[in-house]
């Protein structure tokens, strides 16, 4: 009797989907690239199996990322919006505000902004993720259909391959951005 595929084995194949398609990448290449049939790669990416380690690690140096991204459940959680904590006196405090998962490219930019100013973004590769983390002043910044209000310590994260915008009120916006888009082999 064959094992039925475990829901470890279809976060697997949504993953590999997803990456595969993020490159540009056919089944038919991903299948030559790990030596796996396509049919197997099909019924992989369809969460209709339960690969092996040695299957998902091949699949994951096909597609230049970390095994351990395959093995995430970790889904799109859309636009994601962290308002700043308070700071205590009596020692600092320190935050995980973003994990970026692997198989992406950074890019660190600080944005200055006087008061006043407004600028749309340019859309960014697919599956490109945009980080703000407004240092001082205030903007208003994120998709277009969803703008937020950022103050000192906020952090918002949003799909970059979709129009941004940003725009400054009566202060000016001094705010370091994060750009993690998909690295493509």
């Amino acid at each position: 009797m064959n094992a039925r595929p475990s829901s470890a084995a279809a976060a697997a194949g949504a993953q590999i989907r997803r990456r595969r398609r993020q490159r540009g990448m056919t089944q038919a290449e991903l299948a030559r690239r790990t030596g796996l049939s396509k049919a197997t790669l099909s019924q992989l990416e369809a969460g209709n199996g339960n690969p092996t380690i040695d299957t998902l690690d091949a699949i994951a140096v096909a597609l230049s990322i970390p095994l351990t991204d395959l093995l995430t459940r970790a889904t799109d959680p859309g636009t994601v919006h962290v308002t700043a904590t308070e700071v205590f006196a009596d020692g600092p405090t320190r935050e995980l505000l973003r994990r970026v998962s692997g198989g992406h490219g950074l890019e660190l930019w600080r944005l200055r902004m006087p008061p006043h100013t407004a600028f749309d973004g340019v859309p960014h590769a697919p599956g490109t993720i945009e980080h703000l983390l407004v240092a001082a002043g205030t903007l208003t910044a994120g998709p277009v259909d969803d703008p937020r209000l950022l103050r000192p310590g906020d952090l918002l994260a949003f799909a970059g391959d979709a129009p941004h915008a940003y725009r400054t009120g009566d202060d000016a916006a001094d705010v370091t951005v994060v750009i993690a888009s998909p690295i493509t082999s």
